[in-house]
């Protein structure tokens, strides 16, 4: 902060808008394409020395592979190099986004390009080379599996196609308890379920013998008594959590009490928290692998019973499985890129937040500036002498805010419309 004639000035801060693992999704990306790279030209320079067309063929395919990829890569590059170009207003977080629609766009053409060779195909079938054809899918697929296992970096992360996940589990909603009988984990639980709380052990003592309840105590005073049922590994409370989850809860094991503090620190949800850049290099990396086991399944049938037309056959599922990842990808990359709300819970928690106490929340613009970091606009109008600096603290809990602007209208008691 600085200070001109009195006046204290918020000082400039940083719109370096990149997810915290960018770095390391950079190089992930590098290194899939170094080893696409290599395959490509071991399969091209392996084809002409043998005098096999298919191997070539599949070398120059692994060349778009490698093309798509790079995409991505540069995209991570150049939003890292210029993260504080003062040039791009909102930062460069953008740019991952901008790489995956690019990158949907292509797989959607890809997919048609398969489907119209697949369908032409059972129209007119071709002699298939299995004793070479076989081999090369195999290891195509054998290449896509170990570029998958390089993106993921083994993270357990999960990869989606445009479905719903877990909501965000924040460390600050975990207390642990230390009783006479062991430490107790007390958390709320709120994956896919309404919140609530659970009591556990830490170690495999067991769950605490005598009963349990809990009294959460808000700011304002407002205090709520939970009953907790056994539910196997762990007490359950047989009620809901309110929002927010801010508050001091009061645990009460047998005849003691233990007072534990929660302070809820909300975190982008979905859309709005994903790389997309990083999704669309696997999602490539994936449909191609699809394709390679569709393939596979394709040829061997063809083989043994004379089927040709299940290799066609196994191009049109796998265009189909392609267009629908990119469908995907379009639509949730091409929302961002057109600032649409990516986080409709949060919007919902933030309208809370500011007109529990009688406020009115008069406009609101959300948008996602990169991977789990959003902008805000926020218009209050209030009769109270609040100001900026007390809704900020209000809605301080919002973690993914990395861009905040407050705008605090006072209107005058009983002269409606009128602002002071």
């Amino acid at each position: 902060m600085s200070e001109t004639n009195g006046a204290v000035i918020p000082a400039l801060h940083s719109h370096a808008f990149l997810s915290e693992d960018h770095q390391k999704s950079e190089r992930k990306t590098w290194a899939v394409i170094w080893l696409c790279s290599a395959m490509m030209v071991a399969e091209i320079v392996g084809g002409w020395l043998f005098g096999s067309i298919a191997l070539v063929a599949d070398g120059l395919h692994m060349s778009t592979h490698a093309g798509a990829l790079l995409l991505a890569a540069l995209a991570y590059t150049y939003a890292r190099r210029y993260a504080d170009d003062p040039r791009f207003t909102f930062g460069t977080g953008k740019l991952g986004d901008l790489a995956g629609f690019t990158s949907a766009i292509i797989l959607a053409m890809i997919a048609l390009l398969i489907c119209y060779e697949a369908i032409s195909r059972l129209f007119e079938p071709v002699p298939i080379h299995f004793t070479e054809a076989i081999p090369i899918a195999v290891l195509g697929l054998a290449v896509n599996v170990a570029s998958a296992w390089l993106l993921s970096g083994g993270d357990h992360h999960g990869h989606s196609h445009g479905h719903g996940h877990h909501a965000h589990h924040d460390e600050d909603e975990t207390q642990r308890i230390t009783t006479d009988g062991g430490d107790m984990i007390l958390e709320v639980f709120e994956d896919g379920v309404p919140p609530r709380f659970r009591l556990r052990a830490e170690s495999s003592a067991g769950l605490p013998a005598a009963t349990a309840s809990i009294e959460t105590v808000r700011p304002d005073g407002a205090r709520q008594l939970f009953a907790l049922e056994d539910r196997g590994a762990y007490l359950e409370s047989i009620d809901e959590i309110p929002e927010p989850h801010a508050f001091s809860a009061n645990v009460r094991i047998g005849e003691q009490t233990y007072p534990v503090q929660f302070e809820e620190h909300e975190h982008a949800h979905g859309s709005a928290a994903r790389d997309h850049n990083m999704r669309a290099a696997l999602i490539h990396v994936l449909a191609d692998a699809a394709v390679s086991v569709l393939v596979i399944v394709g040829l061997l049938l063809a083989r043994a019973f004379g089927w040709l037309w299940m290799d066609p056959l196994a191009g049109i599922v796998g265009a189909c499985v392609i267009a629908s990842w990119s469908f995907g990808l379009i639509r949730d990359t091409g929302a961002i890129l057109l600032d649409m709300n990516p986080d409709r819970r949060m919007a919902d928690n933030l309208k809370r937040s500011i007109e529990n106490e009688g406020d009115q929340l008069v406009d609101l613009h959300l948008w996602r500036l990169g991977p789990g970091h959003l902008g805000a606009i926020v218009s209050v109008a209030t009769v109270t002498e609040r100001n900026e600096q007390y809704y900020r603290a209000k809605v301080a809990r919002f973690r993914s805010l990395s861009h905040l602007t407050i705008e605090v209208r006072h209107v005058v008691p009983g002269a409606a419309g009128s602002v002071a």
